[in-house]
């Protein structure tokens, strides 16, 4: 893989190396941590379980070994560049194939860079992943601002839409003047926002998460009556549960409050990640209570993107973004974004919170040009199926090339 980094904008070279010093707290802070009650019920309706998050401080108080990611982070090229007053970090690997079709990807909350890492050899040299050297993708992966080692904003407005104006000139400062776009969960959002700015360049952008209400879902949501299908109904009582999940109401409104906590404890920090979607939760539950892991989701992993918010400090700047999102939506209700015309590809995987029909994507988006169904994974694709997630982008900006 390439490191050779051409850019019109000031790019410093990143380097991760937390002292021991706060990695020594940590495990302080996990040792002394005031432990509630066990819930009241076997299964998780209450919440993160005590057990669960009593095996997980164990193996993070005596087992896990932060400095193993940094030297996976520290292995990759990595960047801090100013866009808008902020520094923003991105790992940056080019392919061998001059000829690469450049991408970046865009995580999610309760996410970061590090769900992307093991995408970055099937996307750049596919032909160690069973893919063809015209297959091959430049991979730009930013730390979203607040997230990692981006900094935080220090004003209002760094909604999905700033940031995706950030992105297209991250991409334009690094002399790429044609390239795509992908994003889940907050990602999505993001993408979302840069596919109807359109800046120049952008060629086409791929989904794994539904960020745009189609014409269907907002009708049922004012109770208008449509011919759902029985699936339609079980995938938007799905859709409704996760607009009302309390980590959202709680972000988007009030995310200086949750922030205390997630800055005070790092077991409040993870049981808080944790508790995202159920899915997930069992998939990391079982690779910590009973060693079985689902794809890439192991403990390690899991703890690796835990730390990383914990070490960088940014439970609450990590939440505002909700707040952000919940107020450039209401103002898109008053001033609709101009529709997206760019070509839009999609993937359901099949543990996602909800799994979007293909009409609800051809109605959000209307140049649909890639839908596939997957046959596993959930709602850290990239993470917990990184091959699979892979082929899915190849197969989307194919036609792109």
């Amino acid at each position: 893989m390439s490191t050779t980094v051409d850019t019109t904008i000031d790019v410093r070279p990143f380097h991760v190396e937390f002292p021991d010093e706060k990695l020594a707290e940590l495990r302080r802070r996990i040792a002394e941590t005031r432990w509630p009650d066990k819930e009241l019920v076997t299964d998780p309706s209450q919440g993160v379980q005590l057990a669960m998050l009593q095996e997980l401080a164990r193996y993070w108080q005596t087992d896990y070994d932060w400095r193993r990611a940094e030297a996976k982070l520290n292995a990759l090229p990595q960047f801090i560049t100013e866009i808008d007053g902020l520094d923003i970090h991105f790992i940056h690997v080019r392919s061998e194939n001059e000829d690469a079709l450049p991408l970046i990807v865009t995580h999610g909350w309760p996410g970061s860079v590090v769900e992307m890492l093991e995408i970055i050899g099937p996307l750049t040299d596919p032909t160690a992943h069973g893919g063809n050297a015209e297959d091959a993708f430049h991979l730009v992966i930013p730390s979203i601002p607040g997230y990692g080692f981006s900094d935080a904003p220090t004003e209002v407005g760094w909604n999905p839409g700033r940031v995706g104006e950030v992105w297209a000139q991250l991409m334009d400062g690094l002399g790429y003047t044609r390239y795509v776009a992908q994003g889940g969960d907050q990602g999505a959002s993001i993408t979302d926002a840069m596919a109807r700015q359109a800046p120049d360049g952008l060629l086409g952008v791929h989904f794994n998460l539904l960020s745009a209400a189609p014409r269907e879902l907002l009708m049922a949501t004012l109770n208008l009556r449509l011919a759902f299908s029985d699936d339609d109904r079980a995938q938007f009582s799905k859709f409704v549960a996760v607009a009302m999940r309390g980590y959202i109401a709680e972000m988007g409104e009030h995310p200086q409050t949750i922030g205390y906590s997630l800055l005070d404890s790092p077991i409040g920090l993870a049981a808080w990640m944790l508790d995202h979607d159920a899915d997930s939760y069992e998939k990391i539950s079982r690779a910590f209570v009973d060693g079985q892991v689902s794809g890439n989701l192991t403990p390690d992993h899991i703890l690796d993107n835990i730390t990383l918010y914990w070490l960088t400090g940014t439970g609450a700047s990590t939440s505002r973004l909700y707040w952000e999102y919940g107020r450039s939506a209401k103002a898109a209700f008053k001033d609709p974004p101009p529709h997206v015309k760019l070509p839009v590809a999609y993937t359901v995987f099949p543990d996602e919170l909800f799994r979007a029909p293909r009409h609800w994507v051809k109605h959000a988006y209307h140049n649909l040009t890639y839908f596939n169904e997957a046959d596993r994974g959930g709602h850290f694709a990239a993470w917990e199926e990184p091959e699979l997630f892979a082929g899915e982008m190849r197969a989307a900006f194919k036609s792109l090339r």
